[in-house]
């Protein structure tokens, strides 16, 4: 069952197909026995989407799509998120007059690789007429699996980042195979990876990475993911309520239903503002919907502990992945800080209400 997060059920229509028929041969094969068999946006149609400017419209779709991935498995929504991010910053870059001579393999399957941490950060220099990196990336989501990657890095000492674009396969990339013991996303190892003498191509200039108003556009499609996730085991809760009847379970399904609805109209609202918003403002909007679903997903997963009790954690393994990947999934929304980030780029204007 598709989620949508418009109240046109006319809108985003598109041909169906399987969202990750193209990505199957090279996706995590727990991901790949739900994804197969549901019917979304045609592959094709959504890549088309991530891959101009964006409107309306065409961020409907992609979001729309995610949170129905993820609805059923939130694995596969991890896979084919930073592929569809990836192919929105090529197309980012090649509308700037700096994007460098980068030529996307849009045949391949793409990672975004842009955490920063460890004691030993990625740095880029230049050799030659091209680049060299060395150094560690942390939380690299499926590197060795994926074909190539975005992937930021310092270029000078005061902190100076820019992206480059690798191929994963290439002669000094080093994938620490053994570093993820999460239980959530189990089949999405996201570890440290270390480059060694790599050769990497810009893509931007430096900074562009983190400037662009589609960097915020890319975060709310993360939350896409999350609110996915948070349908998905509301759906459980009002199946197991369809057979009985418990007040309390449904207090808890009452409140669900509200938070969710909120979070599908925040969605609905983003899409209509984000396109042609400036940097500041983008910002500002993907902020206010990351904390708003985040907060929404804790609150189902408390919720649905509460109403469905321990049977479903213990004895139905898809009930039980999903839980353990949402938990995991929602908390790159890192809590506090993020609203503390929040709070401080509201003060550099009038308040907003």
């Amino acid at each position: 069952m598709r989620v949508r997060l418009t109240s046109d059920p006319a809108a985003g229509a598109g041909p169906r197909a399987m969202l990750v028929e193209r990505l199957a041969p090279r996706m995590v094969p727990d991901a790949l026995a739900t994804a197969r068999d549901l019917g979304v946006l045609e592959l094709e149609a959504v890549e088309r989407s991530a891959a101009r400017e964006p409107v309306a419209e065409a961020l409907l779709d992609r979001w729309e799509a995610l949170a129905t991935l993820a609805a059923v498995d939130l694995g596969a929504a991890r896979v084919v998120e930073p592929h569809l991010d990836a192919l929105g910053i090529l197309a980012e870059a090649a509308a700037t007059d700096d994007a460098g001579p980068h030529d996307p393999d849009r045949a391949a399957v793409w990672g975004v690789f842009a955490a920063e941490g460890g004691d030993e950060p990625l740095r880029a220099r230049p050799v030659g007429d091209g680049w060299r990196l060395d150094g560690v990336k942390p939380w690299c989501s499926l590197a060795g699996i994926l074909d190539r990657a975005l992937v930021t890095a310092h270029v000078d000492d005061a902190g100076t980042r820019r992206l480059f674009a690798v191929d994963l396969r290439a002669p000094g990339v080093a994938v620490d195979e053994g570093a993820w013991a999460a239980r959530g996303l189990s089949e999405i190892p996201s570890g440290p990876v270390r480059f060694t003498e790599v050769a990497a191509e810009p893509v931007g200039a430096d900074g562009w990475y983190l400037q662009r108003p589609g960097f915020a556009i890319g975060g709310m499609g993360v939350a896409a993911c999350w609110f996915g996730g948070a349908v998905g085991l509301a759906r459980t809760l009002h199946a197991a309520l369809v057979e009985r009847s418990d007040p309390h379970a449904l207090a808890h399904l009452g409140a669900i239903d509200e938070q969710l609805e909120a979070a599908r109209l925040v969605f609905a609202d983003a899409a209509r503002r984000a396109p042609g918003a400036d940097r500041a403002t983008a910002r500002i909007l993907a902020k206010r919907v990351r904390a708003t679903v985040a907060r929404t997903c804790d609150d189902v997963l408390a919720r649905t502990a509460r109403a469905l009790g321990p049977a479903p954690l213990a004895l139905d393994a898809e009930h039980a992945k999903r839980v353990a990947d949402l938990q995991l999934y929602v908390r790159q929304h890192h809590a506090e800080r993020d609203l503390a980030s929040l709070g401080e780029a509201l003060t550099a204007s009038e308040a907003p209400w």
